[in-house]
């Protein structure tokens, strides 16, 4: 049971390990901020600024529509972006850090 632990010690002291968690941990909760701000900042606008919400810009069409239809853009292009990213990056990291961990690399 302790060499279980102790290999979990080790995996949490690689300078790789530690690299891309921070890095991930960063890039995730940027994308969260910008996507809570972008989720809470609908309903304060209708709230708070109701006339702004209800003033059309095309047709019948008004500006809490459109916020609305750029919200699923938002998730979109958050859900690409991160895509890309774990692609091009953490997933050849998290790739190192398995080869090290099979050659039995310790911190």
């Amino acid at each position: 049971m302790t060499e279980k632990r102790d290999n979990w010690a080790a995996l949490a002291s690689m300078p790789k390990f530690i690299t891309l968690h921070r890095r991930k941990k960063s890039f995730l909760i940027t994308l969260w901020c910008l996507s809570s701000i972008m989720f809470y900042l609908l309903p304060i606008c209708a709230g708070y600024a109701p006339e702004f919400m209800k003033a059309r810009i095309l047709g019948r069409l008004n500006v809490c529509y459109f916020f609305c239809l750029f919200e699923f853009a938002m998730i979109w292009a958050v859900a690409l972006i991160y895509t890309h990213r774990s692609n091009t990056y953490f997933d050849p990291l998290t790739k190192e850090v398995l080869a090290d961990i099979a050659k039995g690399v310790q911190a």
